[in-house]
């Protein structure tokens, strides 16, 4: 198979945003237009699929849910699916769900964080840790393979042996493409100048809240040849009509949080669906191949699909952008000081 070429997606490049529905003329599948990854020569959906919620991080989900939501996305366009060995059973029922159906996605898992506070990034653990997920999910290679929230440890053994170890199980053919997640900033810029870094998943910096993703990440990984996963769009909840929910304390600042509650506010007095125009905001603005959408239920997937098809009003988007915090106060800390 030639570099970056995916058996059954193609390597056709489709950027634009526009029109994003077409039929395809010898099935019932939905085709949503496409756009590049970095250099991997895969072509990505706007909306990926994000599993936390079907393994249970949010709420509970039934085996019957997981089913349907990755069924229903793989039948709307959505070609990318994101896990993690950290998403309690997302795997395994991802491994029940893509039963018939692996060839049409491009599958992403990640390794290196266990649980909330268990980190590691070291080899042998993290060889072990794909061999598992291959089992779980039924497959004998992932297309992309990542480095999971690699910000709560010291960053010079996750690009020396981490790294090295993503490229063995990359010349192994365990794994397509390899990459690394994160929130900070400074962070991710790091591991954009990684050699051998094919994408980048970072979250909650292509939100209404914050843009730097576009001002910042994005032009440096084109540079690259990096592909940018973008997440949170949502803001972990705090751009949702109930606010955040998560289970853990928000990691936002107060500053953060206030302009939160003041685009709900505005939102409630508009008429409008906050969450809704959140997705909208970072699948059309966020400058990401991808948004990744996390979610258990039906109508939150189908949501966001719609989100990629209509275009921001720019009257709206300027109100509720006038209401985003100063640019020095859009980020709030996470991991390691030394990594912010």
């Amino acid at each position: 198979m030639p570099h970056g070429q995916h058996p059954h997606l193609g390597t056709s490049w489709e950027c634009c945003v526009k029109h994003l529905w077409s039929e395809k003329a010898t099935t019932k599948l939905v085709r949503m237009q496409t756009r590049p990854l970095g250099r991997t020569g895969l072509d990505v959906a706007p909306v990926a699929l994000g599993t936390a919620s079907i393994g249970e991080m949010f709420g509970p989900a039934t085996v019957d849910d997981a089913v349907n939501v990755v069924h229903r996305a793989i039948d709307s366009g959505v070609n990318v699916i994101d896990t993690s060995v950290h998403y309690g059973s997302a795997e395994e029922r991802l491994g029940v769900a893509l039963t018939g159906r692996r060839d049409r996605v491009i599958l992403a898992t990640k390794a290196g964080r266990f649980g909330s506070d268990d980190f590691d990034f070291s080899p042998p653990r993290l060889r072990a840790s794909l061999e598992q997920s291959l089992r779980r999910m039924r497959t004998d290679h992932v297309d992309i393979f990542q480095l999971h929230s690699i910000e709560w440890v010291p960053l010079g053994p996750v690009f020396e042996d981490g790294l090295a170890t993503l490229l063995q199980l990359k010349d192994e053919g365990k794994t397509r493409f390899i990459g690394m997640t994160g929130y900070p900033l400074k962070t991710m810029e790091q591991v954009v100048r990684q050699p051998g870094i094919d994408v980048i998943l970072t979250y909650a910096h292509g939100t209404l809240l914050d843009n730097s993703l576009a001002e910042r990440i994005v032009p440096m990984a084109d540079r690259h040849g990096v592909g940018v996963m973008n997440a949170a769009a949502v803001s972990l909840g705090l751009l949702t009509p109930g606010g955040s929910n998560i289970r853990i304390e928000h990691p936002a600042t107060p500053t953060i949080r206030d302009s939160a509650e003041r685009m709900r506010v505005l939102a409630d007095e508009r008429g409008i669906d906050l969450a809704f125009l959140a997705n909208q905001y970072s699948i059309w603005r966020s400058g990401a191949a991808t948004t990744v959408v996390g979610t258990a239920k039906l109508k939150n997937l189908e949501a966001a699909i719609r989100a990629t098809e209509t275009p921001l009003d720019p009257d709206v988007e300027r109100e509720f952008v006038a209401l985003r915090p100063d640019p020095a106060e859009q980020q709030w800390e996470s991991g390691l000081r030394e990594n912010n």
